[in-house]
């Protein structure tokens, strides 16, 4: 029984490390002759029974109840943190480093378990209650700040082994002790330990693997293949880095909003360089690994701070906004984070002669990416989340314009995982293709949560946008909400856009940027595109109506000339149509002549006939 030394023998521990780690230097840098050797020999011989002197300390402790004693505290602090400064100046693999970690790390477990984190102070009329109380609290505050120098020592060991090589096992002790006392404590840590620094400290170590790797690989020569295999192994310390602080953000969401803004950088660094890989054929293996290995861990990563229930709406709104927003300081803070690290991923800008354009376009390039994957995840989002993106869709109609932005997502493919999560397949597909799917999945899981008013606004207010690009998505987008919505809501909607058509009957028919003819357009792609019943009721619509019905053949005409499908008529309704078209163009033959005198024509429009017959015959 050494319970009565505890506080001897943790001295002598340190006073032992302290001269190790003095002697160390000397013993690096002694010549090699055979008795020097011999020395050194001895020397690291010393030190691992230093180690396994400090492994049974650590168990030795792990007997006994934490003592409320400030020496033996004390003490113990000092042991830590001399013995871990060896460590990581002696940066060995050896077993003997690994096992006095994990022992380390397992002692402090056993102290943090034996805290009752839950039991509030009894605040007893007894003085022998208010002891125990106290007691109580000291217990706590000890095991607190033993913990917290542990974990300090951890990280700065973990980040001394991120170097590689032979320390991958020294690495993953490490950090895997990191999270796992991170997560003991109830949260008693975070009001002592600055969990904000792990965070980015993980991050920042992800962030320069990447770098490195992306930095070499530009410099490989365009023939230079990198296999499947190989580029999984560069990926695989990323993976790590990541998921350490995706389960440290999941503990702590509400201290990983300090560092929101790195947390972002990193998901679209990571997403940039997926788009740029996929761009060249030689480096096609990395964008597949990437895919694989780094890309479902990153979006965790955001999403373990956007979808936690700890996170108050208001700053997941804050999030979105900085991220999505123009005219914020995102451009600014990843000029040192993506663009400097991934520096030869500007050649998808080569055109852009200005370097900050360049860089602009990268980034926002990854901001879609990261939009595309919010939009696809969107089942899995909380309804707060789904809002705030439903908000930020506009946003994504005004980059699109961008011509860098478009040109790039129009012929851009890239790899991309489907299926079950347990079985999911990968496949290459267009980038423009992955943002309509994207969208479509998020119309249908905002269907039945708040979102779904701002998207109905978004359909709403962007029917009719001037770029080519946006109005084909919006119009693609309709057409996907029709075919599958109820009966009432598809005819609603017709019903509104035949109104708008009767309203605009005045606007020239020859001239394609008319209301007339946009709204024409609209129709005619829903009508061929979405439910079959849709072409009846609008045929129905502009024909049965009095109060238009000389003014609806130049409507008809509009509608053919935008390529209204008469085919997906009804037989009844079609022969009908058609019947009229002929029939008013062989009157119109027959009376060009007055028309021609008076300078009016009945329809409304000059010619209205010949066209109608013109544009259904090319149909």
């Amino acid at each position: 029984d050494i319970s009565g030394c505890l506080v001897q023998f943790l001295v002598l521990g340190s006073k032992a490390n302290i001269w190790c780690r003095k002697h160390l230097k000397m013993t690096v840098m002694s010549t090699e002759d055979s008795q020097e050797e011999e020395h050194s020999n001895f020397f690291y011989q010393l030190i691992s029974d230093l180690l396994r002197y400090s492994t049974t300390g650590y168990l030795v402790l792990a007997r006994y109840a934490v003592s409320i004693d400030k020496e033996l505290v004390a003490s113990l602090e000092n042991f830590v943190s001399e013995q871990f400064t060896l460590i990581k100046h002696l940066i060995c693999e050896g077993e003997e480093a690994q096992v006095a970690v994990d022992a380390a790390t397992r002692l402090c477990k056993v102290y943090l378990n034996g805290v009752k984190w839950d039991s509030p102070p009894s605040y007893g009329n007894t003085i022998y209650q208010s002891m125990a109380d106290d007691k109580e609290t000291e217990y706590r505050d000890s095991v607190v700040h033993i913990t917290k120098c542990v974990v300090e020592k951890l990280c700065e060991l973990g980040t001394a082994a991120a170097a590689g090589g032979s320390l991958v096992g020294l690495l993953n002790m490490s950090w895997k002790g990191v999270v796992a006392l991170l997560q003991c404590g109830k949260g008693a840590l975070a009001e002592k330990l600055n969990i904000d620094a792990v965070i980015l400290n993980l991050i920042s170590l992800a962030r320069d693997s990447l770098g490195c790797a992306a930095n070499s690989w530009s410099s490989s020569s365009d023939k230079e293949k990198i296999s499947l295999a190989e580029a999984k192994r560069i990926f695989l310390p990323v993976k790590f880095y990541l998921i350490n602080a995706v389960r440290i953000i999941s503990q702590y969401p509400t201290v990983a909003l300090l560092v929101y803004k790195e947390i972002v950088l990193c998901v679209i660094m990571v997403l940039t360089l997926r788009i740029s890989l996929s761009a060249m054929e030689h480096l096609n293996s990395i964008s597949l690994a990437l895919v694989e290995i780094l890309e479902p861990t990153s979006l965790h990563l955001f999403n373990s701070l956007m979808n936690s229930s700890q996170v108050k709406p208001e700053s997941k709104t804050r999030i979105l906004d900085w991220l999505f927003d123009e005219g914020n300081d995102l451009c600014s803070e990843a000029e040192g984070t993506i663009v400097n690290n991934l520096c030869f991923l500007d050649v998808l800008f080569s055109a852009c002669s200005d370097g900050a354009t360049r860089n602009e376009k990268l980034i926002s390039l990854g901001r879609v990416a990261l939009f595309i994957d919010l939009l696809s995840c969107a089942p899995d989002l909380e309804d707060d989340i789904k809002l705030g993106i439903a908000r930020k869709l506009g946003w994504l109609l005004d980059i699109l314009v961008e011509e860098e932005i478009y040109s790039c997502i129009l012929v851009l493919h890239f790899p991309m995982l489907y299926g079950p999560e347990k079985k999911q397949e990968m496949s290459c597909q267009p980038m423009f293709c992955a943002l309509l799917d994207s969208l479509k999945i998020f119309m249908v899981a905002a269907f039945s949560s708040p979102a779904w008013v701002e998207v109905e606004s978004f359909l709403m207010g962007n029917m009719f946008h001037p770029f080519f690009l946006c109005s084909d998505v919006v119009a693609e987008l309709w057409c996907f909400l029709l075919r599958h919505a109820e009966t009432d809501l598809v005819k609603d909607v017709v019903n509104k856009l035949c109104m708008i058509l009767k309203l605009a009957y005045h606007d020239s028919v020859l001239n394609s940027e008319s209301l007339l003819r946009k709204t024409a357009g609209l129709v005619s792609t829903l009508a061929t595109y979405g439910p079959t019943l849709i072409s009846d009721q609008v045929y129905c619509s502009i024909f049965d109506d009095v109060l238009i019905s000389k003014h609806a053949s130049t409507i008809l005409v509009a509608l053919l000339m935008e390529g209204f499908p008469l085919n997906s008529l009804s037989e009844n309704i079609r022969d009908t149509a058609k019947q009229r078209i002929i029939t008013q163009y062989y009157e119109f033959l027959e009376r060009v002549e007055d028309i021609l005198t008076t300078g009016s024509d009945v329809g409304g429009t000059y010619g209205a006939p010949v066209l109608a017959m013109c544009a259904a015959l090319e149909s």
